[in-house]
């Protein structure tokens, strides 16, 4: 595990006229490693994300990527840094091949027309160099594909830009038992590809199976993010549900609504 993240928020407010949906949030995401980002509904893991990615301005606080503070306002911004998101929807067209999705708005061109066998070549070199073999024909329409194959178009589509950090939202939760189990593997390969990987997801099974590290948000504040392994699963829904957990997270006046103060390193934090 790498001891310097990649991406590295500090202090991040955000409000939506007089509600504070995001304060004073610590987060990171390392290089080689999954991160799974946890927290109920209403939380502001959407929020978080929007800001990441460009989609929302933030009120206050500080990016640092790669070891040097940048400024993010747009996702033409985001993407240059080497950040890509891929959506709930993935955002993917029925009526275009796999081919044509992933260079959708991007179509690389020879002269006047597209370049359809470099687009190709660039496809199917980064489904080989993410071990994936269920698709069957880079020239398949994606509204013939299941859900586990659209996923991971969605996720080869991400990292084809040389990207540095793929954030995934919800990425297992439309899918079966086997389709689910191939995207965590694919997940997992992108971390140990060298990319920092971000997890959003409701799915606690999955998020011990894939994660390195735990980040919890409640109510807007980030409670904890420490390594899987020195967590347990009641404790993660703990922090989700209550803010605190032992000595992690919130101090109990402040889940009691008296007051921010924090209990343990591990708060807002990174451990």
């Amino acid at each position: 595990m790498s001891a310097t993240p990649l991406l590295e928020l500090r202090g991040i407010d955000k409000s939506f006229g007089p509600v504070q949906v995001l304060r004073d949030v610590a987060f990171a995401a390392y290089p080689g490693e999954v991160t799974a980002l946890v927290g109920d509904n209403g939380a502001g893991k959407s929020t978080l994300v929007k800001c990441i990615s460009g989609i929302y301005p933030t009120d206050a606080g500080q990016f640092v990527f790669d070891g040097r503070p940048v400024s993010i306002h747009s996702p033409r911004d985001a993407a240059s840094l080497g950040i890509e998101v891929v959506y709930q929807d993935l955002a993917l067209c029925d009526n275009l091949d796999i081919v044509q999705n992933m260079f959708l708005g991007r179509e690389k061109r020879s002269g006047i027309v597209l370049d359809e066998p470099t687009m190709e070549q660039m496809a199917s070199e980064t489904l080989a160099g993410l071990s994936v073999r269920t698709v069957k024909s880079l020239r398949q329409h994606v509204s013939s594909l299941s859900g586990g194959q659209r996923q991971t178009v969605a996720i080869a589509k991400a990292v084809l830009w040389n990207s540095k950090l793929v954030i995934l939202d919800e990425p297992t939760a439309a899918l079966g038992v086997a389709q689910t189990a191939q995207v965590l593997e694919l997940v997992r390969r992108l971390a140990d590809n060298g990319l920092a990987v971000v997890l959003i997801s409701h799915n606690m099974n999955d998020v011990f199976a894939v994660s390195d590290r735990i980040a919890a948000l409640y109510l807007g504040q980030m409670v904890a993010q420490v390594k899987t392994t020195d967590i347990t699963h009641a404790q993660v829904v703990e922090l989700i549900t209550a803010g605190r957990s032992g000595g992690l997270g919130l101090a109990e006046s402040a889940t009691n609504g008296n007051g921010p103060a924090p209990a343990g390193s591990t708060t807002g934090g990174v451990s």
